[in-house]
């Protein structure tokens, strides 16, 4: 008897599916509950499960669009209960081998914060039918907030589901352990299915593919993939192959010898090659998010300059004690914190936030900070900023950079900031109108410092001058609140000393 497997409802907008990927083959033997294919709408990607143990008969072919409750395909029940081909191999492979329980562990997608709804699937650190011990890390998987590693939760034999680059939900089944009682002799056991561990000759889906980090420090190099030998699982190339690449002297004549006998040479004698990349799920976070403040709140930019000598000329005469006393460096980063700070104090309404019909206020300062990483900006948030002193903060905020920069930001510590501050001068901008980090109502954009001339006292002087930008939500703050903010702030760097007294 043949059971109809067709298309679930998944959604009530969903009117129909892709077929993305099936995990077994026409006529293989699946097990009740076995993920046999994985299915893609316009919102999602899911898993289709076998409904019964039985031979697997494919209707639908991978690429087509399926249409909700069309058949997909049929499963042929068996008269007994068919035997996994995968659970037999490993005990074949030595002579001292891990005995076998016959329980299967299912790894799901874990809740990582309130408001992930789906995570992706960055980097496999075991291969399918390697033995892994529990609690050792398998895979790495990243949300649109932060990456983490994902530990094995039994002894036994991994078997992956969900490929590298795929985004499943939470909850989603991430890969099955089929679990084992004792350890291999060997370093890792072999699988018997039809796949053959990757040799240095063959390839794979991984060979030659960046990781997420390794593809945005190639591009800031300029180097395409393809010149980078990757040393990571299955051919991948990892954030430090990227790090060493040179570009190839070579390259270049090689492409002058074949252009005599090819196609005439397009002005400008550049490559006009194109690639594609799928998005990475906090890169489609921040795009949405930006386009939602643009959207949902009335922002404004109101601009000032600040002449940072003072702030340069006490940071010249401290910051070797300074660094010698506390072990951090003196940044100007600390100085705009502590005048943020105190300026939050006396305008309550720059440091509040709108949630539905009531504005809420904070007798706190949580500055979020934004850094920039290979990944993408990410936020961390310095907590109670207005009770630590300049040292405490120049370390708080090296600690979370390198955090960022890792990819180790918890999601605690990039949530929940009432203010941010973010640093495009490190970048050469002159000038920028920063956007609102939501839920907050305002934030601070710094800028490079640039000798210009001035008038003090009736003279023209030579100094360094930094522009500052601050946005704000006009809904909450108005006019009046958000210049004087950033005039007071002004004052204070402009006059440190004022900062170490609070006045």
């Amino acid at each position: 008897m043949a059971i109809q497997v067709k298309v679930p409802t998944v959604g009530e907008s969903i009117t129909e599916v892709t077929v993305a990927n099936w995990t077994k083959k026409d006529g293989d033997v699946v097990q009740m509950d076995e993920v046999i294919a994985e299915l893609e709408s316009d919102k999602a990607t899911f898993e289709l499960t076998a409904p019964a143990a039985g031979v697997l008969r494919i209707k639908k072919q991978q690429g087509e669009s399926v249409p909700i409750g069309e058949l997909i395909c049929e499963i042929e029940e068996s008269a007994g209960k068919p035997v996994p081909t995968e659970s037999k191999p490993v005990a074949q492979n030595s002579d001292v081998a891990p005995k076998a329980t016959g329980a299967v562990k299912e790894m799901k997608v874990p809740a990582v914060g309130e408001s992930i709804t789906e995570v992706t699937i960055s980097t496999w650190l075991k291969k399918d039918g390697d033995f892994v011990q529990l609690d050792e890390v398998i895979a790495e998987v990243e949300s649109d907030k932060a990456t983490f590693e994902l530990p094995a939760e039994a002894n036994g034999v991994l078997r992956i589901v969900a490929k590298e680059k795929e985004t499943l939900p939470i909850g989603g089944l991430i890969c099955r352990i089929e679990v084992m009682e004792g350890a291999p002799v060997a370093p890792a056991s072999k699988p018997a299915s039809s796949t053959t561990p990757v040799s240095s000759g063959d390839k794979s889906y991984a060979t030659g593919h960046p990781s997420p980090a390794a593809g945005k420090i190639l591009d800031e190099k300029g180097i395409s993939a393809n010149q980078v030998a990757g040393t990571g699982v299955g051919g991948r190339i990892t954030k430090e192959d990227a790090m060493k690449a040179q570009p190839s002297a070579k390259s270049e004549p090689a492409k002058q010898s074949s252009v005599a006998s090819g196609p005439p040479v397009i002005a400008g004698g550049g490559s006009r090659n194109q690639r594609r990349e799928k998005m990475t799920s906090l890169r489609k976070t921040i795009a949405r998010r930006l386009v939602a403040v643009k959207n949902e709140t009335a922002m404004l930019t109101t601009f000032n300059e600040v002449d940072m000598k003072p702030i340069m000329d006490m940071r010249t005469k401290y910051k070797d004690k300074f660094k010698e006393k506390y072990g951090v460096g003196l940044g100007f980063m600390s100085f705009f914190t502590k005048a943020v700070c105190q300026a939050l104090k006396e305008w309550p309404a720059v440091n509040a936030q709108i949630d539905g019909d009531e504005i809420v206020y904070h007798d706190y300062c949580d500055i979020s900070i934004a850094v920039s990483t290979p990944r993408g900006l990410v936020v961390p948030v310095i907590r109670n900023a207005e009770s630590l002193s300049f040292d405490q903060i120049e370390a708080e905020i090296a600690r979370l950079a390198a955090r960022g920069r890792e990819g180790k930001l918890s999601i605690e510590e990039m949530t929940g900031g009432t203010f941010s501050i973010t640093n495009g001068g490190v970048f050469g901008s002159m000038l920028s109108t920063p956007i609102i980090n939501p839920p907050q109502s305002a934030i601070l954009g710094m800028h490079n410092i640039v000798e210009r001339p001035v008038v003090k006292n009736g003279q023209i002087v030579i100094t360094p001058v930094m522009y500052v930008a601050m946005s704000y939500d006009h809904r909450i703050i108005d006019g009046r609140e958000s210049v004087s903010f950033l005039v007071r702030v002004k004052e204070m760097l402009e006059d440190p000393g004022r900062l170490v007294l609070g006045v």
